[in-house]
C-alpha cells in the first residue's frame, strides 16, 4: 500500500540518520500455556519474543517494537506493533508512523478509546497493551498551561481483528438459510477522503482531570448487509432458500469525554461517548438489508479505593440504543459491571488479583483470578484462570465452554 510504504520509508531514513545515537534495547520473552477445563485440551501453547528499540536525541526520537509469536512448534506470527518517529518542538510534539494510542479512563472497556482497534481473536483475554492494534497515523500534541490539544490523522484504515473460523472464540449467529458472502465492499482503500480524524482537549488540575473528544471514523466492525433469496416449495409457496451477506464498513461521528477526580481516599472516574450513525442488525422483514441505523450512548462510572497494599475498584457500564425497535438483535439497554481486588504481599513480590466482568442483563460473567510471584525484577511466574459462567445469550456466558487454567512465565531484559 502506497501510504504505508511512504511512512515506512520515512521512518527507516530517519533511523539511518540517527544511527550514531545510542540505541536502547529491552523487552521480554514469555511462555503462555493454557488448558481448557471441560476437556483438558491445550488451548494455547505460545512463546513470545517482544523487542523494543528506542533511540532518543534532543529533538528527535525513534521507536520500533517487533513481536514474534511462536504457536506450538511450527506456526510463527511476526508483528511490527509499533514503528514511529517523534519530533519535539517548544510546545508541540509530533509522532509519525505505526503507533498505539490510548484514550479514556475506563478499565477493561473501550468507550472513547477508539483510535487503536482491537485484536479480539482471543476475546478480551490478552494483556491490554497487546490487545490494541497499532495504526499508521500522524499525532499532533500542543501544550499550553495545564491543557493539551491532541489531533490525530489516520490515513490507513484498521479495523478490529475477529476470531477466524475454527477458533473456540468464533461464535457466528445462527442463519435461517445457507449463506454466501460477498467481500467486495469490505475493503477501505487508503485515500485522503477515506482517512479518519480525531481531536481531543485535555485539562489536568489539582481538583480534576478531564478531556473532551470528537472523531469522524469508520465503524471498526463491518455491518452485515443481508439480502434474502427465495424459491418455491413443493406446494408452490415462497420459501427462503439462501442469504447473500455483504460486509461493509460505515462512517460514524463520535463525541465524548472522560474525567478523574480524587475525593479523600477514593478516585471517581467517568467516561462517555455518543455514537451517531451506527448500523444494527434487525429481524424486521421490511428493514433494508436487515439493518437499521441508530444512535447510541455508551458510558462508564468507576470508583477506586486503595489502602496500603490493597486496591479495590468497581465500574458500572451501560450502552443505550436510542429510538429502539423491538426486532433489533441487540438489547435496548445493556448493563455490565466490573470488579477488581488486588493485594500485594511479601514486600510486593506476591500479587493476588481478582478481576471480573458481570453482565447484568443475563447474569453471565467472566471471572479472572490470578497469582503472580516475582522471583526478581526480571523473572516472574503467573498462575491464573478465566472462568465463563451464565446464560449463553450473554456476552460472556456464550463462552461457558472456554473456561481455562493458564500459566505465564516471563523474563524481562
Amino acid at each position: 500500500m502506497k501510504t504505508k510504504g511512504l511512512i515506512l520509508a520515512f521512518l527507516i531514513s530517519s533511523g539511518l540518520y540517527m544511527k550514531a545515537q545510542q540505541v536502547d534495547i529491552n523487552g521480554f520473552v514469555r511462555n503462555y500455556t493454557s488448558v481448557l477445563y471441560n476437556n483438558g485440551d491445550f488451548n494455547m501453547l505460545q512463546n513470545t519474543l517482544n523487542l523494543n528499540f528506542e533511540t532518543i536525541g534532543d529533538k528527535v526520537a525513534l521507536k520500533a517494537n517487533p513481536m514474534i509469536y511462536l504457536y506450538g512448534i511450527d506456526s510463527v506470527d511476526f508483528q511490527l506493533r509499533e514503528i514511529y518517529l517523534d519530533l519535539y518542538f517548544n510546545s508541540i510534539d509530533l509522532r509519525i508512523g505505526k503507533q498505539q494510542v490510548v484514550w479514556g479512563k475506563a478499565d477493561g472497556v473501550f468507550i472513547t478509546d477508539i483510535v487503536s482497534p482491537l485484536n479480539l481473536t482471543e476475546f478480551l483475554l490478552p494483556d491490554f497493551d497487546e490487545i490494541r492494534v497499532g495504526v499508521y497515523a500522524a499525532k499532533f500534541d500542543y501544550y499550553f498551561g495545564s491543557s493539551t490539544v491532541e489531533a490525530i490523522w489516520k490515513p490507513v484504515y484498521a479495523g478490529n481483528e475477529l476470531p477466524p473460523s475454527g477458533s473456540i472464540w468464533f461464535k457466528p449467529p445462527e442463519m435461517p438459510a445457507p449463506a454466501t458472502f460477498d467481500y467486495s465492499k469490505e475493503k477501505i482503500n487508503a485515500s485522503f477522503e477515506n482517512s479518519e480524524i480525531y481531536l481531543k482537549y485535555s485539562l489536568s488540575s489539582s481538583a480534576i482531570d478531564f478531556d473532551v473528544m470528537g472523531a469522524y471514523v469508520w465503524d471498526q466492525n463491518a455491518s452485515m448487509h443481508i439480502q434474502k433469496e427465495f424459491g418455491l416449495d413443493p406446494n408452490g409457496n415462497p420459501t427462503l432458500t439462501g442469504l447473500l451477506i455483504t460486509p461493509e464498513h460505515h462512517r460514524l461521528y463520535v463525541t465524548g469525554g472522560s474525567f478523574t477526580s480524587t475525593i479523600k481516599s477514593f478516585v471517581l472516574r467517568g467516561e462517555a461517548a455518543y455514537y451517531d450513525g451506527k448500523y444494527f442488525q434487525t429481524a424486521d422483514p421490511v428493514a433494508k438489508d436487515a439493518l437499521t441505523q441508530k444512535n447510541y450512548l455508551h458510558y462508564v462510572l468507576g470508583l477506586d479505593y486503595g489502602t496500603g497494599s490493597l486496591k479495590l475498584s468497581t465500574q458500572f457500564i451501560q450502552k443505550y440504543i436510542m429510538d429502539y425497535e423491538d426486532m433489533m438483535d441487540e438489547d435496548e439497554v445493556q448493563n455490565t459491571m466490573t470488579f477488581l481486588a488486588r493485594y500485594d504481599a511479601m514486600r510486593e513480590t506476591l500479587h493476588l488479583e481478582l478481576f471480573s466482568y458481570v453482565g447484568l442483563n443475563y447474569g453471565d460473567a467472566l471471572i479472572r483470578p490470578k497469582v503472580t510471584y516475582d522471583f526478581s525484577d526480571s523473572f516472574s511466574i503467573l498462575l491464573g484462570s478465566n472462568i465463563f459462567v451464565g446464560d449463553a445469550r450473554g456476552r460472556f456466558g456464550r463462552y461457558n465452554d472456554n473456561s481455562m487454567l493458564y500459566t505465564k512465565i516471563k523474563y524481562n531484559f
